[in-house]
């Protein structure tokens, strides 16, 4: 019998945890929550589509174009990109890769950020900041789901790769990564603090010279 499995879905997950780290976090939950203060629009936004919590999604959005523990937060990104498109066989000759979105969340217990994905992107992702003892995790789904029809569910003790669902723990200081396509949510949980993380798009482009080339 030959068994292939075919179509996967990545998921990359790294600590950016390195000496200066702890000082450097501190920074960016500084920045996150000072925002979250003073950020009426994005206050007025959330208050609407992220009840309980608040988020700079609706308000700013690029902060890695205007603030500094951003723009260094996507410095360390960038080579944890590059080596995931890698890892994922895409050919990105003449195609560079840039940080096109980027937004805080500041998530205290019961909030909830529902199922969705992230068009008009190539690669998302989150960075945690500070994640108290029992918050939500990042849970995904399986993306053939609405595909699957007449199934039957999986036994109880299928393999995390079977699952319909599939939940990744938060812990401060990892990079968590994955195609923009996949749908994504984060269930309500019961801690005592708050969530902080930061979540990004990247996007990719031709080149001028590849640009030329095609217009011949």
């Amino acid at each position: 019998m030959a068994i292939r499995a075919l179509f996967p879905t990545l998921i990359y997950r790294q600590s950016l945890a390195r000496p200066g780290w702890p000082r450097f976090n501190r920074g960016l939950g500084d920045e996150c929550q000072a925002l979250a203060a003073s950020d009426a629009a994005g206050r007025r936004w959330s208050a609407r589509h992220y009840l309980g919590g608040y988020t700079s999604y609706g308000s700013l959005d690029r902060l890695h174009l205007v603030s500094a523990p951003f723009a260094d937060l996507r410095r360390r990104i960038d080579p944890h990109v590059k080596a995931f498109a890698r890892a994922l066989h895409y050919d990105l000759t003449g195609r560079p890769l840039a940080m096109t979105d980027c937004w805080a969340n500041v998530m205290p217990a019961g909030v909830v950020h529902s199922l969705h994905l992230h068009p008009t992107s190539f690669i998302s992702g989150t960075y945690y900041i500070d994640v108290p003892r029992g918050a939500g995790a990042l849970k995904f789904e399986d993306p053939r789901l609405a595909s699957l029809m007449a199934a039957p569910p999986r036994r109880t003790d299928a393999p995390q790769r079977f699952r319909s669902f599939v939940s990744v723990p938060a812990k401060a200081g990892d990079l968590l990564l994955f195609e923009s396509w996949l749908r994504h949510e984060v269930p309500p949980a019961c801690f005592a603090g708050e969530r902080l993380s930061v979540s990004f798009n990247y996007g990719w482009t031709l080149t001028a010279a590849k640009k030329t080339s095609r217009r011949r």
